[in-house]
């Protein structure tokens, strides 16, 4: 290069950072990301806006050749917040949260693609693109925000869950994008060669780099120490292009393996200004791709795929959070945090222009996308918990039993003890599931690859009609489609039996017919589960079938399956209800016998053995406790809106008993509490004994709640 063409280069990179800079500092003025003021200064830097434009194609290569060291170190730092521990403690809820929300988003921007008219190929990058949330804007979010523990646990541990999800995705595509469609054989090697390739380069990894990465940082010096890391992320990064999948998945290991020499957070600290000033020009080099021209002509495109991922990540986040006992003020909150797509929506419709598999359009429209939702991340971070309460607050009193119960039974599952641990309890069962999943979509995914041939030959060597030939092909597919769909019912039934009763185990009897009084709960147990796992099961298969079956097909059925199993869960909470009351009935007899007992031992009257407790005579219903209004009670006189005992503390309020033994009628929310009332609580132990508190001593009613109740 001469020196002429390295001062041009200089010069170009000069005005870059410099309208960057302006443009971000716009950006955040405004109160929005800076990461739209990158993409703005790309687009004002970029030959389809007049003005400022660098000098050449030359630049525009440059700029866009430092923007790939911005994907490269972005995703060594995310590899930096992971560890195999770390994975491995969050999996169960955070992955399960991932899987549901990213194989709705999948499915349903597969679905809205082909109805836009893109071709098949073309909308399962469409699928990916609006699957995957923003690390970078939400990190920046809650930055700003500084919002930290609580739910924001649940949306890093989702995030963390959907990167490796994203990097798989950018595997699969990468092998996949041939522009000639997807075919089983291919889909099949190639997540053989992926798992192949991973466990390989971690299993060395994990012999080299963590060892490495310590001796190093024992020297104590902070250049040596950078310059080892970045080595560390650029070799994976190498090793991961020579095998044919992205940069993006060889440094992401590499973080990871750095992680997990437990000096993961010193290396972080001495690559993030490098991140920062490349992951700036990754996003103004995107910037510079962008024709806004481009940008109008797929308006209604870009509008669909915008309310898509506000209401379907919002939805399934929310969802999933849920049922994995989070709560509905957390789940609602995380769901809010999660509506928008960002770097990776980048990457993957680049890599599809890149590979011929979709038109040059994919790309604006993904940036628009993410342009708008970026707009609506703040606002939707910072609204998010007056949404959460306000959802909250207004659940039917039934369904806010069931979501205080649902919590406990959760909790109940996490720490479930005993001779023989859950997983060898389930493995089997999880097992015959996989295996009857992975049969289900090779049987759908074969049939299409063969089809044409089948039927080609059937009506050549027998003289057969078409007309006869195809519909009698169509049904063999399903009629073997439908044996494994059957086993993947069964065996998500199995398993759903199977964690309810290690919640809420039957009793052994002893040879004597009984009631068992813990059927009804059991029974909301296994339904809730049953969708739960319908939702995590079903969604991906729903995800990965679209391209080999005919356009929505599966998703209308599946639809049906999961609508079926929502009305059989409504009715079990409807029969939740008389569980409820009778337990609620003898909390409130315990109360009075105990008050008894404690009179006549102040009389001298000697105590009798401790009765059994409200749990153990009506077992699914933990935490249930009474409190009486007395003399001096901080309750006494407050309504129940007032008091707003849901928002402050998370218990739910299941009856009010007045003195003479009458139950105040539903709803309760306007009943000011009189002397001699009995308010019978449930939720975990901490908001009972939360919730108590402020019914007999106080705090005062902070105006916040009141206003609320208002």
């Amino acid at each position: 290069m001469s020196a002429a063409g390295f001062a041009d280069h200089i010069r170009d990179l000069s005005i870059v950072l410099s309208t960057a800079a302006v443009t971000s500092l716009i950006s955040q003025r405004l109160k929005q990301p800076p990461v739209l003021g990158y993409l703005l200064a790309g687009i004002l830097l970029g030959p389809h806006v007049p003005g400022i434009v660098l000098g050449g194609e030359e630049s525009t290569e440059l700029t866009h050749s430092l923007s790939e060291l911005g994907v490269i170190l972005l995703m060594f730092t995310i590899g930096l917040e992971f560890s195999l521990r770390k994975i491995a403690r969050i999996g169960p809820v955070a992955g399960f949260t991932a899987v549901v929300e990213v194989g709705l988003m999948l499915t349903l921007g597969f679905v809205a693609a082909r109805v836009l008219g893109f071709t098949s190929i073309e909308s399962l990058f469409v699928g990916a693109c609006v699957g995957i949330s923003s690390t970078m804007l939400v990190a920046k979010a809650f930055e700003e925000q500084k919002l930290k523990g609580g739910f924001a646990e649940v949306v890093f541990g989702v995030l963390v869950f959907e990167d490796i999800i994203a990097i798989l995705l950018l595997a699969v595509l990468t092998a996949v994008s041939s522009g000639e469609g997807l075919t089983t054989g291919e889909f099949a090697l190639e997540i053989g060669k992926l798992l192949g390739f991973l466990l390989a380069l971690l299993a060395i990894g994990l012999l080299v780099v963590p060892r490495f990465i310590r001796g190093v940082v024992r020297l104590s010096r902070s250049e040596t120490t950078l310059i080892a890391g970045i080595a560390v992320c650029f070799t994976m990064a190498t090793l991961a292009a020579e095998a044919g999948y992205s940069v993006a998945l060889g440094a992401f290991l590499a973080g990871m393996l750095v992680s997990e020499s437990g000096e993961g957070g010193k290396v972080e600290h001495l690559v993030q200004p490098l991140r920062d000033i490349f992951a700036a020009i990754f996003f103004i080099a995107v910037g510079l791709s962008i024709n806004p021209m481009d940008v109008v002509t797929h308006w209604l495109p870009v509008l669909v795929l915008t309310v898509l991922v506000m209401v379907g990540k919002t939805v399934g986040v929310s969802l999933g959070a849920f049922l994995t006992g989070n709560g509905v003020k957390r789940s609602v909150r995380a769901g809010m945090s999660l509506a928008q797509i960002g770097e990776f929506s980048f990457i993957i419709a680049g890599l599809g222009i890149d590979r011929g598999a979709t038109g040059s359009f994919i790309y604006p429209v993904a940036v628009a996308v993410s342009l708008l939702t970026s707009l609506t991340t703040p606002w939707m971070v910072r609204n998010s918990e007056r949404v959460a309460d306000a959802v909250d607050r207004r659940l039917p009193a039934r369904l806010q039993t069931f979501v205080t119960f649902y919590e406990a039974w959760i909790e109940q599952l996490k720490t479930a003890r005993g001779p023989v641990s859950t997983w060898q309890r389930i493995r089997r069962t999880i097992i015959l599931l996989a295996v009857d999943a992975a049969l289900l979509i090779a049987s759908l995914a074969g049939a299409r690859l063969v089809h044409r041939r089948v039927v080609e030959a059937l009506h050549d060597r027998f003289t057969l009609p078409t007309w006869l030939v195809e519909p009698a092909f169509t049904g063999a597919t399903l009629l073997v489609a439908a044996i494994f769909f059957v086993g993947v019912i069964r065996q998500s039934v199995n398993l759903a039996n199977i964690l309810a009763r290690i919640v809420l185990p039957e009793r052994p009897g002893d040879g004597t017919p009984r009631p068992d009084l813990g059927a009804a709960p059991r029974n909301l147990i296994i339904v809730v589960f049953q969708l739960a796992l319908g939702l995590a099961v079903g969604l991906p298969l729903v995800a990965i079938t679209q391209p080999f079956v005919p356009p929505g097909s599966t998703f209308a059925v599946f639809a049906l399956i999961i609508i079926a199993l929502a009305v059989n869960v409504w009715r079990s909470i409807k029969n939740l209800q008389g569980h409820v009351r009778a337990g609620a009935e003898l909390v409130v007899e315990m109360l009075g016998r105990q008050s008894r007992k404690a009179a006549e031992s102040h009389h001298g009257t000697p105590m009798v053995e401790p009765e059994p407790t409200v749990e153990e005579i009506l077992p699914g219903l933990p935490g249930m406790t009474a409190v009486q209004i007395a003399e001096g009670s901080a309750g006494l006189g407050r309504s129940v809106a007032q008091l707003n005992l849901r928002l402050r503390t998370g218990v739910a309020i299941l009856t009010i008993h007045r003195a003479d033994g009458t139950e105040i009628p539903q709803p309760i929310t306007r009943h000011k509490l009189a002397l001699g009332e009995v308010v019978t609580l449930a939720g975990s132990r901490e908001a009972v004994d939360r919730a108590s508190e402020i019914l007999q001593k106080g705090p005062a009613v902070d105006p916040k709640f009141l206003s609320y109740a208002s």
